[in-house]
């Protein structure tokens, strides 16, 4: 019983249980199952040596305590299979498309400052770009109005990085939520964010350089809006004419979600938002589905999702 082969061990870690056959979690064994004896197979066919799997679990560690797991989801392409086969199921399904989804990314932070109808994202720094407004409804599928939705937004500092993940930032910066008016509008005031890349001399970049890949995203603008009876939307609008558009390191882009950029002369009816010079104008609706279940509706994370 204590030599074995490396077969005879995979099934050893594989059926071992304290209770029997009763014990424990079918699906997650069979999951565990799955992961572990793949990882067996990759380390026979490549020959790995101690010390390239101990440099690994090393490597993980160090990722880990980063806190960059969220980063390496995204970009090895998990966060947007995700998406894809959500979109598959609803297409199965037959409900009804709304505005596409978008990964949620590893930077969201939930109770933003709530407003009413509009908010200015910059708090009033006119030195941080040059001023953009971004303004539409959120709506149904069946193109209705949907008062009193809730728009909660994030965006990065012109040096590409994010409040309460960036030290030097106040809580809360470039992130707000907005309840819609009785019409389901919404509008708000910032400026326009650069792209950013995955912070150098770390994990993530330790493993893409050996990939042979950038670590770049597209200028960008998150999402998570939810409203009465509707499913609960993670997206994110592109700035058109980025160089890192159509090569995300996270395969974020999709079409629908690039936006037009709309140059205004005349701030008549925009003064409420400080504006009384020439600015920048997005257009956008949001288009929610029905939400199938009360879990659906719920404007969560996805870490706040799986703790649910």
């Amino acid at each position: 019983m204590a030599e074995i082969n490396a077969a005879q061990l995979l099934e050893l870690v594989n059926s071992r249980r304290v209770d029997g056959d009763s014990g424990g979690d079918a699906r997650v064994r069979a999951i565990t199952a799955r992961i572990v004896g793949d990882l067996f197979r990759t380390i026979d066919e490549f020959d790995v040596q101690p010390d390239e799997f101990w440099a690994a679990v090393k490597w993980l560690t160090r990722l880990g305590q980063a806190d960059m797991v969220g980063l390496i989801t995204a970009g090895l392409g998990f966060d947007r299979l995700l998406d894809i086969r959500l979109d598959e199921a609803d297409l199965a399904a037959g409900r009804a498309a709304g505005t596409p989804r978008a990964i949620e990314g590893p930077l969201y932070v939930a109770g933003a400052p709530l407003s009413r109808h509009e908010v200015r994202l910059d708090d009033g720094n006119e030195a941080r770009g040059a001023p953009f407004v971004m303004e539409g409804q959120v709506i149904g599928t069946d193109g209705q109005p949907v008062p009193h939705a809730v728009v909660d937004i994030w965006h990065c500092n012109e040096s590409g990085r994010y409040s309460h993940f960036d030290p030097s930032q106040p809580a809360y910066n470039l992130r707000r939520r907005i309840e819609t008016d009785e019409l389901g509008r919404y509008r708000f005031r910032s400026f326009l964010p650069p792209g950013y890349a995955i912070p150098p001399d770390s994990p993530v970049s330790e493993l893409f350089a050996l990939l042979g890949r950038h670590g770049n995203r597209p200028a960008h603008i998150h999402f998570l809006v939810s409203g009465s009876g509707k499913r609960a939307l993670t997206t994110q609008v592109n700035i058109p004419g980025d160089t890192y558009l159509d090569d995300d390191f996270a395969f974020a882009t999709r079409d629908g979600l690039v936006v037009a950029l709309e140059p205004v002369q005349d701030s008549a009816g925009y003064e409420s938002l400080g504006l009384h010079q020439p600015f920048t104008r997005i257009r956008f609706d949001f288009r929610l589905q029905d939400a199938g279940s009360e879990r659906e509706a719920i404007p969560a994370s996805r870490y706040q999702t799986v703790m649910a």
